[in-house]
């Protein structure tokens, strides 16, 4: 079931490396040079305990470790080792991976999961995602938690207080199933793929919630549950906002739970990022959350299979070079990133560098490397 790091991103699209004499590949030797002043910012500011950020609070450590896994760090570098072992100290007798001290036990799991699964080439952890897989099946929105199929929340995972499931950490959820080897037609999925339907501002037989037909332009919001909500706002009668990062969200949960790019789901959303196709902001958010979107844009488009995405206007563009010079234009000297626009935690640097880190590592998409 747990998938090698070594062969997961060979084979979970086929996409190979791009080849060095393309012109539209991304600057390989640039954005090498960008990851190792990245890297060395982060252990840099590596606690002695081998956290970032938080000790009590390891969603962001979690991050910061699969970044620096994904950037060809050592699963044995000094860094590595004690930031796995701060990871694995937060294994709970339910087999979830949090903090009891904080209401994030969905959003922590899911996260810490993507850094085992990405250390896990020998099967250390392998009794780890299991148990955390597990947790995270269990607490997943469904008849267990008193939600029916016709409850907006159904199939949703939130960020485990149990207040309402939300897009973000729906696929956060997914994104560790995928990287664990959970099939595609599992129970989880096509939960799952019931809630991300209902997110989506279109009026199908998957979404007859009163939000479909307010906007109904095939992007995504944050939330259908508990009265819904957009971080984008509403429309005057009520509609929830469509914005990208919470579409490219949407589409790669729908293509992770194997929905086919004739779906019409699909076919909405991906015509909704091509209206709105830019790196220069997150579309409908403008500058806030735009490194969340940067890792949300590079996993969605590496998930649909081209190094060409041709926007609205029938322009083709080398998405992984565009995305990739971007995100380069934006590092600090000190070899970090951060947001000015401090929402969602992205005035952190280790967050955000982190952020960045995952998305280079899906523009250069080694054939080697963990998604």
């Amino acid at each position: 079931m747990f998938v090698r790091a070594a062969m997961f991103g060979a084979c979970l699209f086929g996409i190979t490396a791009l080849a060095a004499a393309d012109d539209a590949a991304p600057d390989a030797a640039r954005i090498q040079a960008a990851r190792e002043k990245a890297i060395n910012y982060l252990k840099t500011a590596q606690a002695s305990d081998g956290s970032w950020t938080s000790p009590q609070q390891p969603g962001i450590s979690g991050l910061v470790t699969y970044a620096l896994l994904l950037s060809e760090v050592s699963v044995d570098d000094p860094a590595m080792a004690r930031a796995l072992a701060h990871l694995t100290s937060f294994r709970q007798p339910d087999g979830g991976l949090y903090s009891p001290q904080t209401a994030h036990k969905n959003y922590e799991t899911s996260i810490i999961v993507l850094a085992l699964t990405a250390a896990n080439s020998d099967g250390r952890y392998d009794d780890h995602i299991r148990g955390a897989v597990a947790f995270l099946k269990q607490i997943q929105w469904d008849g267990d938690e008193g939600s029916s199929p016709d409850d907006p929340a159904f199939g949703g995972q939130g960020y485990g207080s149990h207040k309402r499931p939300d897009l973000s950490n729906t696929s956060f959820f997914l994104d560790a199933l995928k990287h664990a080897g959970v099939p595609e037609d599992d129970e989880a999925f096509r939960n799952a793929i019931v809630f991300v339907s209902r997110c989506q501002n279109l009026e199908t037989e998957h979404n007859t919630t009163p939000f479909a037909t307010k906007v109904n332009d095939g992007g995504f919001y944050y939330t259908p549950a508990a009265g819904g909500s957009s971080q984008a706002g509403e429309t005057p009668d009520g509609g929830l906002r469509s914005y990208a990062s919470m579409t490219y969200a949407g589409l790669k949960s729908m293509i992770y739970a194997g929905l086919s790019k004739d779906d019409p789901r699909v076919a909405a959303a991906s015509e909704w990022i091509r209206r709105f196709y830019t790196f220069q902001e997150n579309p409908g958010m403008g500058q806030q959350g735009l490194f969340y979107y940067f890792q949300t844009v590079a996993k969605t488009l590496h998930a649909l299979g081209s190094n060409e995405f041709v926007d609205a206007e029938g322009t083709s563009h080398a998405w992984r070079r565009e995305l990739s010079e971007q995100i380069l234009s934006l590092q600090k000297s000190n070899g970090g990133w951060l947001n000015p626009t401090d929402r969602w935690y992205e005035g952190d640097p280790n967050l955000a560098t982190g952020y960045c880190l995952i998305a280079l590592h899906f523009c250069v998409a080694e054939p080697a490397a963990v998604p």
